[in-house]
């Protein structure tokens, strides 16, 4: 039944779909699942962080192109489907006290508005599960933290005609399930850094659990662990194709893939809302849905 089996990953940016759930993408769509990557923004405001790129006055003054061709790539290596929202990227402000938002950004949009876009995507596409950012964002990314927003008003409102007109957005339709990204997890985190400690092997993750516990932050409920260890070249792969965003030798790739495998095979996922019943643990998005496609 999985021909009838749609998932639809919200994300906000170009790159983000390929470092938050891409090897559970690239396992469904190994199972016939119909996949949908929606990017929120261009990507625009992105900085170059890989440093071999930096300085290229081409990407610079082209830097959108240069995004959209490296999520076709990605896009392919993952065998997803793929749409823009079309919003402008609001860039990560910093600074004490943070700067404004620039004019026209994706944050400053109004959010049924913004969402209205989202709805008919999803009355278009008629996904059983989305996957999108917790209410933080994932991180405080005003970009990731819009989508949040967009995502959890667009997974009602896809069916409420009052608000959004079939007319204008096309036929109603009420999804099922919709599953915040949590695969950068304290236990994960923690579970390989001891491996790669008890290997003799620096690991990338020490700072990363120092700032956990500066930052206090609150930990997730992992509802769902979605095996997918067969398929974390192929999301390594589509990560490296944001080349602009990622530098190859850098801490994302210092652990050794037999070590990721061996000791956290999966990408976990927490159920925020479901019209199904279903009991938790799941190790399937599709977990009270797949029996009655």
């Amino acid at each position: 039944m999985t021909d009838q089996l749609r998932l639809m990953a919200v994300h906000a940016h170009p790159d983000d779909e390929s470092s938050k759930g891409a090897a559970t993408m690239a396992k469904y769509v190994s199972e016939g699942v119909d996949v949908l990557v929606v990017t929120c923004t261009g990507g625009e405001r992105g900085s170059i962080l890989n440093p071999k790129l930096q300085g290229d006055a081409y990407i610079e003054e082209h830097i959108h192109e240069v995004r959209k061709k490296e999520m076709d790539e990605a896009r392919e290596i993952l065998g997803v489907k793929q749409e823009w929202l079309g919003f402008v990227d609001s860039g990560l402000p910093e600074g004490d006290p943070l700067p404004p938002l620039p004019e026209g950004c994706f944050a400053l949009e109004d959010v049924d508005k913004a969402a209205g876009e989202l709805v008919r995507r999803i009355r278009s596409f008629r996904p059983q599960v989305i996957t999108t950012y917790d209410e933080n964002g994932g991180y405080p990314h005003p970009d990731h933290i819009m989508t949040h927003k967009i995502t959890m008003v667009a997974f009602e409102g896809a069916a409420d005609t009052a608000k959004y007109p079939e007319d204008e957005f096309g036929p109603a339709y009420q999804p099922l399930k919709v599953y915040y990204n949590q695969g950068f997890n304290r236990p994960r985190t923690e579970a390989l850094h001891q491996a790669m400690l008890d290997r003799g092997l620096e690991s990338p993750y020490g700072d990363w659990l120092k700032r956990w516990n500066e930052f206090e932050r609150k930990e997730r409920t992992l509802t769902t662990y979605v095996p997918c260890a067969d398929f974390f070249e192929i999301r390594d792969k589509a990560l490296i194709a944001h080349a602009t965003q990622i530098d190859p030798d850098g801490g994302w790739f210092r652990v050794p893939m037999d070590l990721q495998k061996e000791v956290w095979p999966t990408e976990e996922y927490e159920l925020a809302k479901s019209l199904v019943d279903t009991s938790l643990p799941e190790d399937d998005l599709f977990a009270g849905i797949r029996d009655n496609a």
